[in-house]
């Protein structure tokens, strides 16, 4: 065999090859939700959110030194209440009631105030987006 067979072979194998991670990767890659972008705006802006909460979710905002109890972490992932009473906790529905009615109205701190000026499709966001900070 001629070395050009050779290095034609080779050279097609490696195309081949790249073409195939190349549609892996694409197939594979994340697509942003832009629901969780929308929700990040909220967070960090209307909704005040990072000032105790973080910006990362980590319960470490500016005011979280003042507070008692203390502001929820997100990236924990851990969440107290079912507001909905499907048996689950922390699901979007269950975020964004807290949002909307404030914690106390479930049995938690009176610190989480109620948001009704938010609308529910953007609580949704929201709560999405916390959702997204979980480590």
């Amino acid at each position: 065999m001629s070395n050009i067979k050779k290095e034609w072979r080779i050279m097609n194998k490696i195309n081949k090859n790249s073409a195939f991670a190349l549609i892996l990767l694409l197939s594979t890659s994340v697509v942003a939700d832009p629901d969780i972008e929308k929700g990040k705006v909220i967070y960090n802006g209307v909704g005040g959110c990072t000032a105790c909460h973080g910006a990362l979710g980590a319960g470490d905002g500016a005011a979280a030194a003042a507070l008692t109890p203390k502001p929820a972490s997100f990236q924990t992932g851990v969440f107290k209440y079912d507001t909905d009473g499907d048996g689950k906790t922390g699901t979007i529905n269950d975020i964004a009631n807290i949002v909307g009615y404030g914690a106390q109205k479930y049995g938690g701190s009176m610190m989480m105030v109620a948001r009704a000026d938010i609308p529910e499709a953007d609580r949704k966001a929201l709560a999405k987006y916390v959702l997204s900070l979980k480590k």
